[in-house]
């Protein structure tokens, strides 16, 4: 049930150290990658990283959208911005990365575009977590978890969702408090919720 859920909140030092054991991952692997694709929104900050980390130049884009609201996906995912070019793509070994694989239906979504439409060779993924119910099981991964990851980039959204979700202000600030026991520092979670109440001009 949604008001059982979990939460994991990394910080910006843990999703760094995360990413570094990613990338020794990868490249004790063996895997010689040409290009990494990136699924937008969750994946663009790691991607990043992982350019750096990979010494891998070419990255690219492809927009992804299933969540409505926390643990609340839509019924399938579905791509809403494609890549610029497919030659970005075709005939080259890709890495696909996301911040999370959850159900995995994105990642599987976002694979067949690449071999299938792109001409992709080879696609493998890596993620910074996996849930333990994933019907995609990444071929790099830091964590498998059961509880509802918060990410840096995604802070507001999650406040926003939870207040949407509940009614009673009781029930939101029992969310709030969960957060803050994961490990979201306090002073953040008031910058951030006072961003919410603000009225907008």
């Amino acid at each position: 049930m949604v008001d059982s859920i979990e939460y994991e909140v990394p910080m910006w030092n843990q999703i760094y150290e995360m990413l570094f054991e990613l990338s020794e991952k990868i490249s004790k692997n063996g895997y010689s990658l040409d290009v990494i694709v990136g699924i937008a929104r969750g994946g663009i900050i790691p991607t990043g990283i992982l350019s750096d980390l990979l010494s891998v130049r070419q990255i690219t884009m492809l927009q992804i959208e299933f969540y409505t609201n926390i643990a609340k996906p839509g019924m399938q995912p579905v791509i809403t911005q494609f890549l610029n070019a497919a030659a970005a793509v075709a005939g080259k070994r890709v890495l696909v990365v996301d911040d999370i694989s959850d159900s995995g239906q994105s990642l599987k979504t976002a694979k067949q575009y690449l071999i299938e439409t792109c001409g992709a060779v080879e696609v493998k993924i890596a993620t910074l977590y996996a849930k333990t119910a994933t019907q995609v099981t990444p071929d790099f991964v830091g964590k498998t978890t059961d509880s509802w990851i918060v990410f840096p980039w995604e802070i507001k959204e999650t406040l926003q969702s939870i207040l949407q979700k509940h009614d009673c202000k009781k029930a939101a600030n029992n969310e709030f408090v969960k957060l803050l026991n994961a490990g979201l520092p306090k002073e953040l979670l008031e910058k951030v919720f006072k961003t919410l109440q603000e009225p907008k001009l």
